[in-house]
């Protein structure tokens, strides 16, 4: 089984470091870069093991048919991957949080 990252979701998790650090939430930048490669590197380790559900009709707008895992990170936020699977293969159309998808889903 492989993980792959769409360019999109891949672009979100770089912008992420710099919205962590713009808005403080981590005083210094390695940090940021530190928390998102450790998210990036367990969704790739362990999402094929994950609990996956059917994703709304509202996220067809990243592709048809997908599911979505969710990452708890800390008490503060979840993460939400979207993505496609098909012969083995995890296809991560879209990456949001709680503060900026939940409020979508059921």
């Amino acid at each position: 089984m492989s993980v792959v990252f769409s360019p999109e979701s891949e672009g979100y998790l770089y912008e992420t470091i710099e919205i962590l650090y713009k808005l403080e939430y981590f005083g210094h930048k390695e940090s940021a870069v530190k928390y998102v490669i450790d998210l990036a590197h367990e969704i790739r380790d362990t999402l094929p093991n994950c609990l996956k559900k059917q994703a709304p009709a509202y996220f067809e707008r990243y592709g048809k048919g997908m599911y979505y895992s969710v990452f708890k990170k800390n008490n503060n936020t979840s993460w939400y991957v979207f993505f496609n699977h098909e012969d083995g293969i995890y296809y991560i159309r879209y990456i949001g949080n709680n503060h900026t998808c939940s409020h979508y889903l059921p």
